[in-house]
């Protein structure tokens, strides 16, 4: 299944649909979503894979997306985040988790290389996007998912994050995002969804900037959660908004 557009984006992302249905089918029929089994990652890194799935309850296409990003929520090799975006707001169904901020974060994803403003789309480590609702790339890009070597030393506890000094003075920046991790159904009462209930996991509540990170050791402080039950991951990740270097849970 191919992204979806609103309308007043198609005509600016022809472009980038043509390329994408190329990509697509230049891979077509290789092999079959049962052939490409979910796997629990190895590595010597204990960073978990970043999933942000980029979506909104406005779109069609975006519920078999959503149930993929449900699947993998309890893996401990995994981080699945749901980013609720606005630009299908205005077509129907004003999204209950939608963002500003979520959509910029897509935004400057694509504007950097990485994927294209279209739902629903999966973003792997901050570096690999895949369209979200194919579940043969969705199960592959996971699976394939890599840090490099020379990521810094990094933890977390309740109210601070470290981390190390690195040689490779990359220029980075410390993200804290906290989700919430039950899955919250919601009734879909307008739009292309109309009369369905989305059941949704990982749905992010909170997309905290930290600060800067440039290769020598840094404490930061952690600010505190803005509502209860919720779960938290601090990631590093190349400035302006690229690959992630390193990632860990919050504790608890």
């Amino acid at each position: 299944m191919t992204p979806r557009w609103p309308a007043f984006l198609r005509a600016a992302a022809l472009t980038s649909a043509l390329l994408l249905l190329a990509c697509d089918q230049s891979g077509a029929g290789a092999q079959d979503a049962s052939r490409v089994q979910p796997q629990t990652r190895t590595s010597a890194s204990s960073a978990p894979v970043i999933v942000e799935l980029f979506q909104s309850q406005g779109c069609s296409s975006c519920p078999p997306a959503n149930a993929y990003l449900n699947r993998i929520a309890d893996r401990g090799d995994v981080v699945a985040l749901s980013f609720a975006v606005t630009y299908w707001d205005q077509l129907g169904w004003k999204d209950t988790f939608a963002k500003p901020a979520f959509t910029k974060r897509q935004r400057d994803y694509a504007r950097l290389g990485v994927g294209q403003v279209a739902t629903p789309e999966m973003v792997v480590n901050g570096s690999v996007a895949v369209v979200g609702s194919n579940q043969v790339k969705f199960d592959r890009a996971i699976a394939e998912a890599r840090f490099g070597l020379d990521a810094p030393g990094l933890s977390v506890d309740a109210d601070k994050v470290r981390v190390g000094a690195s040689a490779s003075k990359v220029a980075a920046r410390i993200w804290l995002v906290r989700y919430d991790p039950k899955v919250r159904n919601v009734p879909i009462h307008a739009g292309e969804n109309f009369g369905r209930t989305l059941p949704h996991r990982g749905v992010v509540r909170e997309l905290v900037d930290l600060g800067s990170w440039n290769g020598k050791a840094l404490s930061l402080d952690l600010p505190k959660a803005r509502e209860s039950g919720l779960r938290g991951v601090v990631l590093v990740q190349r400035e302006p908004l690229g690959a992630i270097i390193t990632a860990r849970r919050l504790p608890g």
